[in-house]
């Protein structure tokens, strides 16, 4: 009975690493909106050990992220390449709220792309139990994947 207790007990003090992109393209365009989402406090201890000269003690929990340095963590963590070649975002927005940031970007990419791969390495190198949720939304096919450290990439077909 004691050991039933303490189960969500120690659910509820275990941290959850979890990322969510979601990637839209509208048929017949060649932009794909990307909305990007993880705890805030992660994303500055990642974004430390992706560049050691970062001085996070300066960045408070409430205050906005320099988009550009933003624009170049998302743009080496995640790599999206549509018919085998390797694009590259820009972020448009960056919102801190509730100890959460939201990035969106605009990638150009093919008016009808046929194939899509994603490599996610966000946390993956800090957490051991890092899951970063893609969902995929291309011409009218939608795709989902769960991406971890051990299965950091995957890639989808898209025929009409």
């Amino acid at each position: 009975m004691l050991k039933i207790l303490i189960l969500p007990v120690l659910l509820i003090f275990h941290p959850v690493h979890v990322t969510l992109t979601t990637i839209d393209q509208a048929q017949g365009t060649d932009s794909m909106k990307v909305f990007f989402r993880m705890y805030y406090d992660d994303f500055l201890r990642d974004y430390t050990s992706f560049d050691p000269d970062y001085n996070s003690d300066k960045t408070s929990l409430n205050q906005s992220f320099p988009g550009d340095l933003a624009n170049k963590y998302f743009n080496n963590k995640i790599n999206i390449y549509i018919n085998n070649k390797l694009l590259t975002g820009k972020i448009l927005t960056v919102t801190i709220q509730d100890n959460e940031i939201f990035l969106n970007l605009l990638y150009r990419s093919a008016k009808d792309p046929k194939k899509i791969k994603i490599r996610n390495q966000v946390l993956t190198g800090l957490y051991s139990d890092q899951t970063n949720m893609i969902f995929i939304k291309i011409n009218q096919n939608e795709e989902a994947m769960r991406l971890t450290g051990e299965h950091d990439k995957e890639t989808w077909s898209f025929y009409n």
